[in-house]
């Protein structure tokens, strides 16, 4: 796992570094990595959405689509993954 995925999960990190967390790996495009916080359930809600928005800035459609078939994941997260596709 890279730092940014540590460092987005880490609950004592301030929300302004986990936000940047989420973004470098958007802008690395690890979108495998962003997908996985969308599915965490112990993740808080904010930083689960952000993730979901940066798979949409990394244009990761497929990610997107498995994302809002995926019944493991929260209905809304589904919802918003299906119109970011």
């Amino acid at each position: 796992m890279s730092t940014a995925f540590q460092t987005a999960v880490t609950k004592n990190v301030s929300r302004p570094q986990r936000y940047e967390a989420i973004d470098s790996l958007a802008q690395d495009g690890e979108t495998t990595n962003l997908a996985i916080l969308v599915q965490m359930s112990g993740l808080r809600g904010e930083f689960r959405r952000h993730a979901l928005n940066a798979l949409a800035d990394c244009n990761a459609t497929t990610v997107l689509e498995e994302l809002a078939s995926d019944t493991t994941v929260d209905p809304s997260l589904r919802r918003r993954a299906k119109e970011l596709t």
